[in-house]
């Protein structure tokens, strides 16, 4: 529900803001006031196209807010939601256009792209009018509104989960059909890899083991000499080797280790270190052995990364990559042998995700059919009650051709009307009169159930060519559309004026030199001198306010006339 509007140097508006609430809210003034230009300002907000010229002369840019209650609007919940967009129950649309073209849209101070803006919008406010894009002249918002309308819901759910399941199978039947057409050839060449693979016969952690024994192999000659050095120093020197100075060492510790015990501790480390000495020793004896012991391991080392590295070029992948990729191809030769298995499997379950595709639409179009033709006569009758006599509304629920079927279920929905006697019914898209096709648009909401509307929807001279005791059906109409939904109506007849719950005054007011719009929001007695105004024109007389009083309390007493019709109406429904 929209419940505060403040629009900045838009078009001839220079500062106004409205407070909004429930019900039907009229908006009237004389010609040229500016009682449409608030209904621009409000599709700017909710994310229409704008340019420079909505921004006031003599200002730098134009500045629309709309603030909407959304705790009960789930669709607009649930958008913000996706968008991780605070809200706490309230939504705030803002728009600004620059006096150079250009525009920025924000949801709750977020910045947000006007395409995110209208898909929000589209869950806020609908607007009905003569110059106006309506949502009820698409094929989507018609098939929904009949689903809504019937209470589709669950049946509509298991249609697109249906729908899912099968095209998810479909798709997974049509990679292995391009698979098994190029099997054979495949398999043929996993297999070849797969054997040159095994012949390697590559083991875990050996590409690491050969790579740091080539570094090793390839040091050859200084590693040599290096343990030789080692040998020398400590056992093979002729004068005094390091383990014949330790042997030396020890055995005099001991003799003092006889003498004083408190030396004992220092000779047994001595005896520690000339184990230690003789245990590295014979390690370097035994590295000098692996040295010597084949001349030939350094070449076999060398061919064996060669044949490793060379094949992993083939694959275009990292040495260390070769197991997994054995692995892969093992496991994918399986796969290609198991295929015609696999396809049968694929093939009976999508047989079985048809046939139950098929079932879901089949009892979705039964119900469409069905809620269709109910809609269709609600419409027709408040059509004849509208200034269109003889028409005719018809809510078309049509198959769709062979293999067309969709998420949305297997039905082409079009709305028809024929707006006079003996015309064939046509697109509701393609009705001719502007002021036709906003009254039916208006009986249509007002014949949809009351989950059918919009939180906020908006009918811009939807009375346009009626008047008398049509233009007084027409302000029930909205009305009754009012007691469970909010209505704006921009009018300029007093008989749908005198319905509102609330009415607000539009004025242009000039100096000479600038002009600018003003909102005033009537009390009772103002409302009384308001519609008396739209009855007698420039001299209002005491029966024009007579009869605007006697309009307004008529409103009344009708409406407190028909509230238990409804609510019983609504308990039968339940």
């Amino acid at each position: 529900m929209l419940t505060h509007i403040q629009i900045r140097d838009f078009a001839i508006i220079d500062a106004v803001e409205l407070e909004l609430g429930r019900g039907l809210t009229v908006l009237t003034g004389e010609t040229g006031a500016g009682k449409s230009i608030l209904v621009d300002a409000l599709l700017l907000a909710a994310g229409g196209r704008a340019g420079a010229e909505v921004v006031r002369h003599g200002t730098d840019r134009a500045e629309v807010s709309a603030t909407f209650a959304i705790a009960t609007n789930q669709a607009a919940v649930d958008w913000l939601n996706e968008q991780s967009i605070d809200h706490e129950g309230e939504c705030v649309l803002r728009r600004v256009v620059t006096a150079d073209g250009r525009s920025r849209a924000y949801v709750n101070g977020q910045a947000m792209s006007v395409q995110s803006l209208r898909q929000l919008g589209e869950t806020l406010v609908d607007v009905h009018g003569q110059m106006e894009y309506q949502s009820l002249m698409r094929r989507a918002p018609q098939r929904e509104l009949l689903d809504r309308n019937g209470d589709h819901s669950p049946l509509v759910d298991t249609v697109s989960a249906q729908w899912r399941t099968l095209a998810s199978l479909r798709e997974e039947r049509d990679e292995a059909l391009a698979t098994a057409r190029d099997r054979t050839t495949r398999l043929e060449m996993l297999r070849f890899h797969l054997g040159e693979l095994e012949s390697l016969d590559l083991k875990a952690g050996e590409i690491d083991e050969l790579t740091a024994e080539r570094t090793r192999l390839a040091q050859r000659g200084r590693l040599a000499d290096g343990t030789r050095a080692i040998m020398q120093l400590l056992r093979e020197a002729d004068d005094a080797s390091a383990e014949q100075a330790v042997s030396r060492a020890l055995s005099i510790a001991r003799t003092l280790a006889d003498v004083d015990t408190q030396f004992a501790p220092i000779a047994k480390l001595i005896d520690e270190s000339l184990i230690a000495l003789r245990e590295g020793v014979e390690s370097v004896e035994r590295y000098q052995s692996l040295l010597d012991a084949d001349p030939g391991r350094q070449e076999w080392v060398e061919q064996r990364l060669a044949a490793i590295e060379g094949i992993a070029r083939k694959h275009r992948i990292e040495p260390a990559e070769l197991l997994a990729t054995r692995e892969y191809f093992a496991a994918e030769i399986g796969r290609l042998e198991a295929l015609d298995a696999s396809l049968e499997s694929i093939e009976a379950k999508l047989q079985h995700a048809e046939q139950a595709f098929q079932s879901a639409c089949a009892k979705l179009s039964a119900a469409r059919n069905s809620a269709a033709k109910g809609l269709s006569e609600r419409v027709s009758t408040l059509m004849q009650s509208l200034g269109m006599p003889g028409g005719k509304f018809l809510a078309a629920v049509s198959p769709l051709p062979p293999g067309s079927a969709s998420q949305h279920g297997a039905d082409d929905i079009e709305f028809l009307v024929s707006a006079n006697p003996g015309q064939p019914p046509r697109p509701l898209a393609k009705v001719a009169s502007g002021g036709e096709l906003s009254r039916i648009s208006l009986a249509i909401q007002v014949a949809a159930a009351q989950t059918d509307a919009l939180p906020c929807l908006v009918f811009d001279e939807v009375d346009a060519g009626v008047g008398g005791g049509v233009a007084e059906i027409v302000g029930r109409q909205l009305r009754t559309l009012g007691s469970r939904t909010q209505v704006l109506c921009v009018t300029h007849l007093p008989q749908v004026a005198s319905q509102a719950h609330a009415h607000v005054r539009v004025a242009k007011l000039t100096d000479g030199k600038t002009t600018r719009t003003s909102l005033h929001p009537l009390t009772d007695a103002e409302r009384t001198e308001e519609i008396a105004r739209m009855l007698g024109g420039i001299d209002i007389t005491a029966q024009a306010r007579a009869h605007a009083a006697e309009m307004l309390q008529a409103a009344r007493v009708t409406e407190e006339k028909t509230k238990p019709s409804r609510t019983g109406s609504r308990r039968s429904r339940n």
